[in-house]
């Protein structure tokens, strides 16, 4: 088989990528060990962040650091036999998230996150399932006068810096956008400029679709069995060897599988997260996704039911699951909005790739030719896809690209 590109990696950021390829006129095969839609895209608390200018810093404030050091929490974990090897991205991440540096990277990270919405929506109306964004926005809501008010003051200067809309709510307002939760909230903040997705593998699936009525494919294969040739390069898959002039490596989590053995050493590391569905008791209904944020958790409104989602564990990517955030959570979930029995037979896992700068690598390879990286998008990933694939062809094909790509170059590592 002959392919003028082939992806490699079909969660949300690599068949974003292929349909644009095929959009403009390219072959492509989209590769991937398992099904499409299957990793990191399948489980995400299914929001297009466009409010989320500042991608998840590592917290200054001492007490925040305390915290986390107790290893307790909901909202971080961490597995002491990983920290050796995480210490020296630990460390670049901390350095990273410092304020000024922070607002830095803020600057250079708002261009793709402000057209996340509007790119989605565009795949979503070739693909005809529009009816599974919503656009309702999402809600941080406060037990404590001290959190609302930080929380405010850093969304005007959200608002001021790059035009995202959000509404600030008291007891009252928290009340009537959400009359089932149950605990007793002084307020919150309502984005309304991102939208929720209600079933984000399926909206994925719709996606891989409309590859394939685009004329692309898509076939099982193993990246590990990629190799250079003198023409492009080869990689074995289930419908024989594919033979492809580019390569596009999206593999998320996985990227090293082909980096590593290509001589790239980029600083990647996983945050890993979880999520189980519950039904809601009674006729209890959450209108949109929803932040508790002192306590770490989110809820959102899911076609399985009510999904709740964890922050960051820190660990070995491969280690056995250990959803202790999940258990910690879901007391303190119930007690916040009737949540019912549980709709999985286990908890999900799923593994965010993480750079230290919180950017994601977007960009020619530097030593190999028609080599293309496309991961590291962390929390981010559902939300940056179908505008990073555009992005992604319009630079592969040559094309001006809708911005420019420079502050995501693989070379900057």
């Amino acid at each position: 088989m002959r392919k003028d590109v082939v992806v490699l990696g079909a969660g949300i950021v690599g068949v974003s990528i292929a349909i644009h390829l095929q959009k403009r006129g390219r072959s492509v095969l989209l590769v991937d060990k398992r099904r499409p839609g299957e990793e990191t895209s399948f489980g995400n608390a299914g929001l297009i962040q466009r409010e989320g200018v500042y991608p998840y810093g590592f917290p200054h404030d001492f007490g925040a650091l305390l915290r986390y050091a107790l290893n307790n929490t909901i909202d971080a974990h961490y597995h002491m036999a990983a920290l050796p090897k995480l210490a020296p991205f630990l460390f670049q991440y901390w350095m990273h998230s410092r304020p000024a540096q922070h607002k830095a990277i803020a600057r250079l990270y708002a261009p793709l996150i402000e057209h996340s919405v509007t790119e989605h929506m565009a795949l979503a109306e070739e693909a005809g399932s529009t009816q599974l964004i919503r656009p309702t926005g999402w809600m941080k809501v406060f037990r404590s006068d001290k959190a609302m008010e930080t929380q405010l003051r850093d969304a005007e200067q959200v608002r001021s810096d790059f035009g995202v809309n959000f509404v600030a709510l008291n007891t009252k307002g928290v009340a009537e956008r959400e009359p089932h939760i149950k605990a007793e909230m002084k307020g919150g903040i309502h984005w309304t400029d991102p939208a929720a997705i209600f079933d984000p593998y399926h909206l994925v699936l719709s996606y891989v679709e409309l590859f394939e009525k685009l004329g692309g494919e898509v076939a099982a294969g193993d990246a590990k069995t990629l190799e250079q040739t003198a023409e492009g390069w080869r990689l074995q898959t289930e419908k024989g060897a594919v033979d492809a002039g580019d390569v596009v490596v999206a593999l998320g989590p996985w990227a090293d599988v082909v980096t590593r053995k290509l001589g790239y050493n980029f600083p990647l590391a996983v945050k890993r997260g979880y999520h189980m569905h519950y039904k809601p008791e009674g006729n209890a209904v959450l209108n949109r996704p929803t932040l508790d944020f002192e306590r770490g958790y989110f809820l959102a409104p899911m076609a399985r039911g009510i999904r709740l989602t964890t922050g960051a564990e820190f660990a070995d990517r491969d280690a056995p699951k250990t959803p202790v955030q999940l258990q910690r959570a879901e007391p303190i979930a119930k007690s916040f909005f009737p949540l019912g029995e549980r709709v999985d037979p286990e908890p999900w896992m799923g593994m965010r790739p993480c750079t230290p700068d919180m950017m994601p690598i977007i960009g020619r390879a530097p030593r190999h030719k028609n080599l293309w990286f496309s991961f590291g998008h962390a929390h981010h990933g559902m939300t940056l896809g179908p505008v990073t694939g555009r992005v992604m062809a319009e630079m592969i094909t040559g094309e001006p690209t809708v911005i420019d790509p420079k502050p995501y170059r693989p070379d900057r590592f």
